[in-house]
């Protein structure tokens, strides 16, 4: 949704002075100063002392919405922005400290302060009028104009913003449609419908057999997740009103069939958890809204209804032509999600036109993308098409093409003056195809060609992890809602600019991250005027993994802290740590490395560290400076003592058929008359065995008790091969422990067609690290392309004491 700033007064410019007035917001007086208040009222400072740096003018009023403060203890204010009491769209700017407090600029798109009038030529019923004409569909009512300025262009002009709500002609999908109009002349200037939608019909559901978080209430589960900020998932029943949340009697959900309601339920609801881990791992989010809040998701909506949308606050899902083909594709749900977290992170969302319409797009394409990635499902691995899964086009071709976006037919894969008068999702081509050269590089990939446009040298990538970093950076602390990719208006709001700064903040100034996002976007033809290098020749950076983890008060959790050299030579970085709980410690072993090399930071805690989540940050230092990562470090409570003891697996021998267990078709089964025969009863799990390439894999989440002393996790394996060789494992079964993100925390064990035996043996496994925790245990087996190799597990036991 692109919503329309809101107007704001907790500061008023007048005649180039800054007062500051009270408001409701500020009422209650915290017990002491947080980081971000006193990064703030630094910025209100700077912003007193110097308005010219946002182009301010007389009669304005300014509200800060959100600061953010990096690990150095640098900030970024973001502040929208009023003119003689009318909210000003484009108006919004970020003010940039240094980790002393110092002024570090800003990211501002007005090009000069604003001198505009505010009487309208034109009237509100003028306007209303106007909106009313402009809408399709059955329009249901129409909203007070309100009168503004538009400086999404860099210059202000007075406008009317008129609300036209009602249905688009399918009379199923909602539509709250924003008409702009030039207060001046009457002339409708712009329009841009708050309602994401995404049109087309699926081949199937998409997921495959995933694991999903429900809640028991009573002896009934419901389809909402407890940990992903309780985000249901309910059924429309066809309709366009009623929603009822899903509920099971076996929290055994769906059959992978459109004929099972709840099958396309499942596909929502992990897309929902995928998309909400993907941005609070990986970039320290807190889900999409930035608040821990899940996104509920609506399935089965209207009828025959081909399309799919978000508004602003949930997701809702059409089930296709005929209701058969729900679009609950992975990358679709990614996509309209990352709406959400533009509109929440840029006050407004990025203008929903031209240019930086095209950079909103490409920001849910990139992000839609990383969460396919971040999922990483053999039944839609991650790739760099758009809605390859739902079929839009009718012959099985993706929407988009983000390593050669032109090859869509209307996307412009290199950027030219006729970018901003295309069509948002057909402008997000440049930015699109920027990303995957930054990630992939250019020429032939393992994810389709990328050509560079005119005589551009190649791109080589830097791989997604870092790209994602840079781009998300970028949007999240410099991108203002008309960033565009070329301003000879304003040349500093570009994303060109901004991407290069985030990519000295995170990896250095000159750095290989920095010319390479040089590189990429000239490769795209989005040239500019960088400001030059200043790196002293040697610089660093540092990375944990995992980025998050979970220990029980009493008890310590690992990770490994890696450098690079990322410019000059390799230099010694030593390691600190800080933000740690009361009563934690941090180790280094070893407390310092040559760049490039690698630590394990062990935080210990005590029984009295308090429970909770922290932002541990982790600095490495060396003579170019220092560099910083964060761990989110949760602690659990002790709770008194062995409370939950006993046997904790569900359906441990499988003799209840295919439940509890999440798996790859025919896993579970009786296969005695198949040649593997069962350690007890009559079911078992047997994975691989086609002689072909294949993976299957079988899991199930448990939960563990704090406070016990025995935690045991045991099964029963046979292996049987026609592998012939003596010395080379060919296929592989891992036994693994995963955190609720799907993060490994462990891998137990590795077994092969080595490990080829006539019977059954037992392994045994100690879970208590994990303790007070839920984790899924795992077993992945691949098979190479030819020879088969069964791994058969049977009787299965989480034994605690």
């Amino acid at each position: 949704m692109k919503r329309p700033l809101a107007a704001f007064g907790a500061a008023l410019l007048t005649s180039g002075v800054l007062t500051c007035v009270a408001t409701a917001a500020h009422a209650a007086t915290p017990s002491g100063p947080a980081p971000e208040s006193s990064a703030a009222a630094r910025a209100d400072n700077l912003l007193r002392s110097n308005p010219g740096a946002v182009q301010g003018a007389s009669g304005e009023a300014y509200q800060a919405v959100r600061t953010k403060v990096d690990a150095s203890g640098a900030a970024h204010t973001r502040y929208t922005r009023t003119y003689h009491g009318l909210r000003v769209y484009g108006g919004d700017f970020v003010i940039h400290t240094a980790p002393d407090g110092s002024y570090a600029g800003t990211s501002v798109g007005l090009a000069a302060p604003l001198t505009l009038g505010t009487s309208a030529k034109v009237g509100g019923p003028a306007a209303k009028a106007s909106a009313r004409g402009a809408f399709s569909g059955s329009l249901t009512s129409v909203g007070a104009p309100e009168l503004f300025v538009d400086a999404s262009s860099g210059r202000g002009r007075l406008a009317w913003e008129t609300v036209a709500s009602g249905w688009k002609a399918d009379k199923q999908t909602p539509s709250k449609l924003h008409v702009i109009t030039d207060a001046t002349t009457g002339k409708v200037i712009g329009s841009y419908d708050e309602i994401e939608t995404v049109a087309g019909t699926g081949n199937s559901l998409y997921s495959g057999t995933v694991s999903i978080d429900t809640t028991l209430s009573g002896s009934t589960y419901q389809m909402i997740d407890p940990s992903h900020g309780n985000g249901r998932t309910c059924d429309m029943n066809n309709g366009t009103f009623t929603c009822t949340t899903f509920t099971d009697a076996d929290n055994t959900w769906g059959t992978g069939a459109n004929s099972n309601r709840q099958s396309a339920a499942v596909d929502a609801h992990f897309g929902a958890a995928k998309t909400f881990d993907y941005y609070k791992n990986v970039h320290a989010r807190n889900g999409i809204f930035g608040n821990g809040t899940g996104v509920p998701s609506r399935v089965h909506y209207g009828n025959n209804y081909v399309n799919a949308f978000w508004d602003g606050s949930q997701m809702t899902y059409g089930d296709g032509s005929g209701n058969a083909r729900p679009l609950v594709a992975l990358d679709v749900a990614g996509h309209e999600m990352s709406h959400g977290v533009t509109e929440n992170v840029v006050p407004g969302g990025l203008t929903y036109s031209g240019e930086s319409g095209g950079l909103n797009e490409a920001t849910s394409d990139i992000f839609g993308t990383m969460v396919e990635f971040y999922a990483n499902t053999t039944a839609d691995p991650g790739d760099y098409q758009i809605g390859e899964k739902i079929n839009i086009n009718g012959n099985g071709t993706p929407l988009r093409y983000m390593y050669n976006p032109a090859l869509d037919g209307s996307s412009d894969s290199c950027w030219s003056t006729s970018t901003k008068n295309k069509d948002v999702h057909y402008s997000s081509g440049p930015a699109n195809h920027f990303f995957f050269n930054l990630a992939e590089g250019t020429g032939a990939t393992a994810y389709g060609t990328s050509p560079v446009c005119g005589s551009a040298p190649a791109v080589t990538g830097i791989g997604r992890a870092r790209a994602e970093k840079i781009w998300f950076r970028a949007l999240d602390v410099y991108f203002t809602s008309n960033t565009s990719y070329v301003n000879n208006t304003t040349p500093s709001n570009t994303a060109r600019a901004y991407s290069l700064r985030a990519a000295t903040d995170l990896y250095g100034n000159c750095s290989t991250e920095y010319k390479t996002v040089q590189a990429a976007w000239t490769a795209v033809n989005v040239a500019g005027n960088d400001a030059p290098c200043s790196s002293t020749g040697n610089d660093f950076s540092v990375a944990l993994s995992p980025t998050s983890g979970s220990v029980t008060a009493g008890g310590s959790v690992s990770t490994t802290v890696s450098t690079a050299t990322t410019s000059g030579t390799a230099q010694t970085v030593t390691f600190s740590a800080s933000g740690l709980p009361s009563g934690a410690s941090a180790s280094f072993s070893p407390s310092s490395v040559t760049s490039g090399g690698s630590s394990t930071l062990t935080i210990s805690t005590t029984s009295g560290t308090a429970a909770g989540t922290y932002s541990v940050t982790v600095t490495g230092t060396a003579t170019s400076g220092s560099h910083s990562a964060t761990y989110t470090l949760t602690v659990n409570g002790t709770g008194g003592g062995c409370t939950g003891a006993g046997q904790k697996l569900g359906n441990p021998g499988f003799e209840s058929g295919n439940t509890v267990w999440a798996s790859t078709s025919g896993v579970i089964g009786q296969y005695g008359s198949s040649g593997q025969p069962t350690h007890g009863g009559t079911w078992n799990a047997w994975l691989d065995g086609y002689g072909t390439s294949h993976t299957d894999t079988l899991s199930q989440s448990v939960s563990l008790p704090a406070g016990c002393t025995s935690y045991n996790f045991s099964f029963w394996l046979h292996i049987d091969t026609s592998e012939t060789t003596t010395g080379t494992a060919y296929d592989t079964l891992r036994v693994q422990v995963l955190n609720s993100s799907g993060t490994v925390l462990a891998t137990l064990a590795t077994y092969s067609n080595l490990n080829r035996a006539a019977g059954y043996s037992q392994k045994s496994f100690s879970l208590a690290s994990y303790a007070g925790q839920t984790v899924t245990l795992k077993f992945t087996g691949v098979e190479d392309i030819s020879l088969q190799t069964s791994f058969v597990v049977d009787d299965t036991a989480v034994n605690v004491s």
